[in-house]
């Protein structure tokens, strides 16, 4: 936590460019393979590379025992430009 006067990590991150990335995982149960359980992972990530995405599944694979069997990814930036219309006139109330 961030004490006063100073911002926080993941303040920080947004600004430099990160966005909140949420990972649905699908995976096989170990001990039933025929059997799929799912898991929701999140954390600011940069797109499109996704390289903490990339760093958790490479330990996915490594130390967790059921097979991954698909990811599906969304992204958003947090910090981003202003939506802007053009007004096509202006109306005068008295």
């Amino acid at each position: 936590m961030a004490s006063k006067g100073e911002v926080s990590e993941d303040f920080r991150k947004q600004v430099l460019g990160y966005g909140l990335t949420t990972a649905q995982i699908l995976y096989r149960m170990p001990d039933h393979r025929s059997l799929l359980q799912t898991y929701v992972w999140q954390n600011y990530d940069l797109f499109p590379k996704f390289p903490a995405l990339k760093d958790f599944l490479a330990f996915w694979e490594e130390k967790i025992e059921g097979p991954l069997y698909s990811v599906t990814v969304a992204h958003s930036k947090l910090i981003k430009p202003a939506e802007l219309r053009a007004v096509d006139g202006v109306f005068v109330l008295h």
